[in-house]
């Protein structure tokens, strides 16, 4: 049978940042952000999922063979993984992204002032969209250690599942993960007001009703932080706008005008040293960004986060160029990310 333990220590040993197996296919690493071969023998399909069930608790196992789809925490000495559980071609896949040990600083993260200044908030939505695997958990993750470290806060994160796991510092903090700790994201939202939070963390927006109760949330008194799967501040408004119908397009309109405080698209580039560093648009809600929230002229927000540098604004471009000035990145990979016809 294979050992799949072996080979996530294989992975943790690599300093991959995500691990891919399926079945009738060779398993890769992601190292770097590109693929590469752990072993060149393809995996045997029934072999590779006798081995994978064998990790999964009765539950999960019932979940998977109902559904298909199963998304867990694993861990493997010491290292937490997340873990998704898919079918492929009629094949398994599992698709695992290891989880850091310690929670990585703003320096780490390269945060900067306006990042920083993020975590000193009492209210309101922040927003970190961008790709899978762009580090969006990360940069929250960092934030509210940040919080925990400087502040008496309780703290609620509603995750699926749990990724990092925090210790109480200055604040007390409860992760519940869903599926585990409570049935779904919108229905830990409903009760999670009633536990006197001052921070919540809800993994991902994925839903309506999820997606109004964050705004509730933020609406009476609480620090929200959430993700999107959006790769700028403009299409992350949108995609929030656009999972409702008719009507309640303006009250979310005038909601999330109201409750917004800052959206953050981060993008992961290739850097120099063979790792990766973090680019990131950052769009902070000014009165002005606010009116076009509200009048859903989101086709302007471009323009604004370009003239908001005042404001602690930064466009994605601006961000790869300092990236490339402080000589991180190539030309070339900067010049891909933003366009060939732009001039350094």
């Amino acid at each position: 049978m294979i050992d799949i333990n072996n080979l996530f220590k294989q992975a943790i040993k690599s300093g991959a940042s995500d691990i891919h197996l399926v079945g009738a296919e060779k398993p890769m690493l992601r190292l770097h952000g590109e693929l590469a071969e752990l072993d060149n023998i393809p995996l045997q399909d029934t072999e590779l999922r006798r081995s994978i069930l064998a990790i999964l608790s009765p539950a999960q196992r019932d979940q998977y063979e109902s559904e298909k789809e199963l998304d867990f925490a694993y861990e493997v000495s010491g290292v937490r993984f997340r873990v998704n559980l898919h079918q492929q071609d009629e094949k398994i896949g599992m698709a695992a992204r290891l989880i850091p040990t310690e929670i990585p600083s703003p320096d780490e993260l390269r945060f900067n002032d306006t990042m920083r200044g993020l975590t000193g908030l009492l209210d309101g939505l922040v927003l970190v969209t961008g790709p899978t695997g762009c580090g969006k958990s990360t940069t929250i993750a960092s934030m509210i250690e940040e919080i925990n470290k400087k502040r008496k806060a309780h703290i609620v994160t509603i995750e699926d599942p749990i990724e990092f796991v925090f210790k109480d510092k200055l604040s007390l903090i409860e992760q519940r993960e869903v599926g585990k700790d409570t049935l779904t994201f919108a229905n830990a939202l409903k009760h999670v007001l009633r536990q006197d939070p001052n921070v919540i963390f809800v993994g991902e927006m994925r839903d309506p009703e999820t997606i109004a109760t964050v705004l509730t949330a933020a609406e009476t008194g609480h620090l929200v932080f959430s993700t999107l799967h959006t790769p700028s501040a403009a299409e992350a408004v949108e995609r929030i706008i656009d999972v409702f119908e008719g009507s309640k397009q303006k009250q979310v309109l005038t909601q999330l005008s109201s409750v917004l405080r800052a959206i953050v698209a981060q993008h992961l580039i290739p850097a120099k040293d063979g790792g990766r560093v973090p680019a990131r648009e950052i769009l902070i809600n000014t009165p002005a960004v606010a009116n076009l929230v509200r009048e859903n002229n989101i086709n302007q927000i471009k323009s604004m986060i370009q003239t908001g540098v005042k404001d602690g604004m930064v466009t994605m471009e601006n961000s790869i160029k300092e990236l490339l000035d402080q000589n991180l990145i190539d030309k070339e990979i900067a010049l891909r990310r933003i366009g060939t016809s732009k001039k350094f």
